[in-house]
């Protein structure tokens, strides 16, 4: 199972964050486009581990797919996304509702009443956590997750 480094950091703004995890996950693409060419010359073509750094050294994406593809037949689009993606935690609320999402921005805004709250407080106590292998680049998942880039 592929696995790496956490870290609690505070950023200065939501943009910060989702432009440090939208880095995360291309350098974990490129990580393991890198691996999975280097462990099929190794595995697969019965190569030394110095002789597949040697081939690999200074390709580029195209041309690790190129190698993949042509010497052993292996697709890198077809690889499962938790490779290519890596794992994503998050905290899930079940499907908000528009007045859910309208809270949260009002929340953010300090208009929300004593009841609405603790309506929200309730309904954030109820989060569980969700394991996905989804792009977190592109902007779908943060729209489809408003509550992650906002304040509580």
């Amino acid at each position: 199972m592929p696995s790496f480094d956490g870290r609690v950091v505070q950023y200065p703004s939501f943009q910060n964050i989702r432009d440090y995890l939208s880095w995360r996950q291309a350098d974990c693409h490129i990580n393991n486009l890198y691996n999975t060419a280097f462990w099929a010359l190794v595995q697969k073509g019965d190569m030394r581990t110095t002789e597949a750094e040697e081939i690999l050294k200074g390709t580029v994406a195209s041309q690790k797919n190129e190698i993949l593809y042509s010497r052993f037949g292996i697709n890198y689009n077809d690889e499962p996304e938790q490779f290519k993606k890596g794992s994503v935690l998050h905290r899930d609320y079940g499907t908000p509702s528009i007045s859910a999402t309208n809270s949260i921005t009002a929340e953010n805004k300090g208009e929300m009443s004593r009841t609405r709250k603790e309506k929200e407080r309730k309904r954030r106590s109820r989060a569980e956590i969700q394991l996905e292998f989804v792009d977190i680049i592109r902007n779908h998942f943060w729209e489809a997750h408003p509550w992650l880039m906002t304040d509580g």
